[in-house]
């Protein structure tokens, strides 16, 4: 079983804790009625640059300066909210960043990953990102924070749902989306630790599904094409060796198709009146698919990721309207689309 270390999470949470929002946990009544459980989201939505990415990167920056380990410039890969964390905590520390994206990355993203003064380099693909970052990493006095494949970065990211149970004190699972699998990895350190009973699930894009394919064979398997997927927060080729070891340990994992995802991004948005990323949406439709095996009612904590939404993705979401057909255990998401064509 991989090694559970709280304590590292609580030292992460005494680093951020003046720099990052103390964001909210929202619920639906109306939710809540029509499932029949008690759903709790934390909204990370509303964290610093719109994402929970903000505690994974203050938190590897700060260790770094109280080690004496400043860099004379922070590098990092990322197709979105990475890139705009690691610029954001990279400027508050006063450290040059430089960012090496994607070119299909969302625009809002690239476009605030700039403002928050981050050198921002274009590649044509996530593959030639992380090359050049790792060419980039030869550099002395550059340094390098991934995405999720490093151990301050997860413990930052375990500090949401740390926070999280903190406040509501038991929930009978948590639930978290898949990208390369920082926020999952450290839901489940904050989880187990704190609620040793309470199951961990995680839920990633059908069409972007790595990570299930890894947990299927055991071994990492890399996506050899970009995803076709709206939930652009989990278009990771692959997860990393240090994230596979927690998911390997995970109660349960779904893969959410586009229609699903697209059907959740617009109710949550709706209920909780918040902007919400398709790739938190993911969370809703593992928590409807596990509550449809319960007995009893159950409370769910789920860590909404992010509410960074381009133009075009937006649009894309909102051309068929699903707010027609209310949630429900049993609601058939494929019969909602027919109904809203016709």
């Amino acid at each position: 079983m991989q090694k559970v270390d709280i304590q590292q999470v609580i030292n992460a949470k005494n680093r951020i804790d003046k720099y990052i929002n103390q964001t909210p946990i929202l619920t639906s009544s109306q939710l809540n009625s029509w499932l029949g459980h008690d759903i709790f989201f934390k909204a990370e939505c509303l964290q610093k640059i719109g994402a929970f990415k903000a505690r994974g990167a203050a938190n590897t920056i700060a260790w770094l300066v109280e080690n004496n380990q400043k860099p004379n410039r922070i590098i990092a890969n990322s197709s979105g909210n990475h890139a705009q964390a690691v610029a954001w905590a990279s400027s508050m520390f006063g450290i040059p960043s430089t960012i090496y994206m994607p070119e299909y990355s969302s625009k809002i993203k690239i476009q605030a990953t700039a403002a928050y003064g981050a050198d921002v380099v274009l590649c044509q693909s996530r593959t030639e990102a992380d090359e050049k970052v790792k060419q980039a990493a030869t550099v002395p006095g550059n340094y390098w924070i991934p995405p999720f494949n490093h151990e301050q970065i997860i413990y930052g990211q375990a500090t949401a749902a740390y926070d999280a149970i903190k406040e509501i004190k038991d929930v009978d699972a948590v639930i978290a989306p898949c990208g390369g699998g920082g926020l999952l990895s450290g839901t489940y350190i904050s989880t187990k630790a704190l609620l040793p009973k309470a199951e961990v699930i995680g839920a990633e894009p059908l069409n972007a599904n790595d990570a299930a394919q890894s947990l299927r064979t055991g071994k990492i398997q890399r996506l050899q094409s970009v995803p076709d997927t709206l939930a652009d927060g989990a278009m990771t080729n692959a997860i990393s060796e240090l994230t596979f070891e927690y998911l390997k340990e995970l109660n349960e994992f779904y893969e959410v198709d586009e229609t699903q995802m697209t059907y959740w991004t617009q109710w949550l948005s709706h209920l909780l009146k918040v902007q919400v990323e398709p790739t938190s949406a993911l969370s809703m439709e593992a928590a409807r698919q596990w509550l449809t095996k319960q007995s009893g009612k159950k409370r769910v904590l789920i860590i909404l990721s992010g509410g960074n939404i381009d133009q075009g993705t937006h649009q894309r979401l909102w051309e068929k309207d699903f707010l027609s057909t209310h949630p429900a255990i049993d609601v058939e998401i494929a019969s909602a689309v027919m109904m809203t064509d016709r």
